[in-house]
């Protein structure tokens, strides 16, 4: 099955990029970033910048923008077998359009990925045709996703927290 990534959440002063890979089933049919419940991202996020999950998508998202923090996926569409992202097939990944992006985001200091697999099609689809990429710092955080089920929330709390505390007040 052919997915699309939804939206980039952007703003003119973001400083940090953060790089899923491609939405989950559940966030394509909400129309939204990390909508699986047991996804950790806006519980991390509403610990460090207030984007609670109790909030609004639509608040959520504002107060990504009003702490410099833009988020978007690698993939702008790829054929793939459920949510997971050892389904999404190599061959049929199509980037979203980096160059674009962070011509109109000259203040980008830092892109994180949500998990390796992120960092790993960035690499493999981004890299190559955009040298310049390679000039602004590259994180991997651990994947917010429940899969990734190695460590606990708040040990992703506080690896979120070291790579993003530069970037963001508070």
């Amino acid at each position: 099955m052919k997915s699309f990534s939804i939206d980039a959440v952007e703003s003119p002063d973001a400083r940090v990029l953060i790089l899923g890979t491609l939405p989950s089933v559940k966030s394509l049919a909400a129309g939204e970033y990390y909508a699986h419940p047991r996804n950790c991202f806006w519980w991390i996020m509403g610990e460090l910048v207030g984007a609670s999950p109790d909030l609004s998508y639509a608040d959520r998202l504002e107060k990504l923008r009003k702490s410099g923090i833009a988020l978007w996926d690698v993939c702008r569409s790829a054929e793939r077998a459920g949510s997971s992202d050892a389904e999404i097939r190599m061959e049929t990944v199509e980037p979203n359009d980096f160059r674009a992006f962070l011509g109109a985001h000259p203040r980008i200091e830092m892109i994180c990925f949500n998990g390796q697999p992120a960092e790993r099609l960035f690499r493999r689809k981004v890299l190559p045709s955009l040298q310049s990429l390679r000039l602004i710092p590259h994180q991997v955080l651990d994947s917010t996703s429940p899969a990734c089920a190695r460590i606990t929330r708040e040990e992703k709390l506080a690896h979120w927290r070291d790579a993003l505390a530069p970037f963001i007040d508070g």
